[in-house]
């Protein structure tokens, strides 16, 4: 079973790209806001294999489901 804990940076290290808080904050600000009316899953930056992650970890109500949607906040910030 596996117990660690799911920061934003391990979704990060998950999702392939860099982890380190400043290139979080740079991923984030290079690509918010995100449109109310597309979902995180939707967005144009991510590859076939993150939108398919982001939503099953959704879909599936899983461990990452907290990173996910503080990822989702982060990017929809204005």
């Amino acid at each position: 079973m596996d117990t660690s804990l799911h920061t934003l940076q391990t979704l990060f290290c998950q999702l392939g790209l860099p982890s380190d808080p400043e290139q979080i904050a740079a991923f984030v600000e290079s690509h918010r806001p995100l449109g109310d009316t597309i979902p995180l899953t939707g967005a144009n930056f991510w590859n076939e294999v993150q939108a398919t992650f982001l939503a099953e970890a959704k879909a599936d109500d899983s461990d990452w489901c907290e990173s996910v949607d503080r990822l989702d906040s982060l990017l929809r910030e204005k």
